[in-house]
C-alpha cells in the first residue's frame, strides 16, 4: 500500500490490499476502497462511498460529494463503484438524494474527464463516456453504451444497451437500444460498427435491421409499429429487449427524422 504523506483519510475509512493514494487526496468516511485501486493526486472521495477493485481516479475527480439536488438534507445516501474503472481527471459523481439511495457505477466503464454524474443515476458495464457527457438525476445507462462528447441526457431518461449519442446530442428521451441518435434524440441509423464489436452475427443483425425500418423509418402509430415488427420480424433475444425497452418507457422514446430517411445501413 503506498498513500502519499499530504493525503488526508477518515479514520473510518477502510483500504484494500495494494491501493495507491497520491498527494493531496481527500478521503471521508465511512467509505472503502478496493484492492489495487489507484487514487490520483487531488481527487476526492466524499462519504458513504463502496469502490471495488482495480479502479483509476484520475487528477481531480470527486466522487461522492454531495447532490446538486434541493431536495438533499445530508443524509445518509451511497455511491457504488464497481471493478476495473477508469475516472478521468475532474469528472464528478454525486451520490443519491434520498436516504438509502444511491447512484452505482457497473464494472469497466470508461469516464472521461469533466464527465459528470448526477444523483441516483446508474451505470452499466462497458459504458463510455467521452469529455463533457453530462448525465442528469436518475439516469440509466445501459451496458455497452457510448455518450460522445458534450451529449446532455435529461433527468429520467434512459440509454440502451449499445446505443451511441453522436457528439454534442442531447436527449429527453429514451434513447433506445443498438441505435445511434445525434441532434436532440434523433434516431438516425443502426449502430453496425458498435452490434459487430460486440459479436452479434449477421442473422441478429439482419433481424434488428429489420425491426429497426419498421420502428424508426415509417411515420405510423408506435402501438401499430411494435405489432408489426412482432409480425414481420424475427423475433431474436436483441428485438424481443428492443421491443420490451420501448413498451417500459415512461418519457417516450427517441424517433427518426421527421422527412429525411436518415443514413443508410
Amino acid at each position: 500500500m503506498k498513500i502519499d504523506a499530504t493525503a488526508r483519510i477518515g479514520p473510518d475509512v477502510e483500504l484494500g490490499p495494494e491501493v495507491e493514494i497520491g498527494p493531496g487526496v481527500i478521503i471521508q468516511g465511512p467509505s472503502r476502497i478496493g484492492a489495487g485501486t489507484r487514487i490520483q493526486a487531488h481527487a476526492y472521495i466524499g462519504p458513504y462511498t463502496t469502490m471495488g477493485e482495480n479502479n483509476l481516479v484520475s487528477f481531480g475527480a470527486i466522487i461522492g460529494h454531495d447532490p446538486q439536488d434541493y431536495a438533499f438534507q445530508g443524509q445518509e445516501s451511497y455511491t457504488i463503484i464497481g471493478n476495473h474503472n477508469i475516472i478521468r481527471e475532474y469528472a464528478t459523481i454525486h451520490r443519491g438524494t434520498l436516504p438509502g439511495s444511491a447512484t452505482t457505477v457497473g464494472d469497466h466503464n470508461f469516464i472521461m474527464a469533466l464527465s459528470h454524474m448526477a444523483h441516483n443515476s446508474s451505470l452499466g458495464n462497458h459504458v463510455i463516456l467521452v469529455n463533457g457527457a453530462l448525465i442528469g438525476g436518475y439516469v440509466e445507462v445501459q451496458d455497452q453504451a457510448f455518450i460522445s462528447g458534450n451529449c446532455v441526457v435529461h433527468q429520467f431518461c434512459r440509454v440502451g444497451r449499445l446505443a451511441m449519442m453522436r457528439g454534442g446530442s442531447r436527449a429527453s428521451r429514451d434513447v433506445p437500444p443498438f441505435c445511434i441518435v445525434d441532434g436532440g434524440h434523433i434516431v438516425r441509423t443502426l449502430n453496425l460498427v458498435g452490434l459487430k464489436r460486440a459479436g452479434l452475427n449477421r442473422e441478429q443483425i439482419r433481424a434488428l435491421t429489420t425491426a429497426f425500418k419498421i420502428l424508426f423509418r415509417q411515420r405510423v402509430n408506435l402501438t401499430q409499429a411494435l405489432a408489426q415488427v412482432e409480425a414481420k420480424a424475427p423475433l431474436t433475444a436483441e428485438v424481443k429487449y428492443l421491443l420490451e425497452f420501448i413498451r417500459q418507457s415512461k418519457r417516450g422514446v427517441a424517433m427518426g427524422p421527421k422527412s429525411s430517411p436518415g443514413d443508410d445501413f
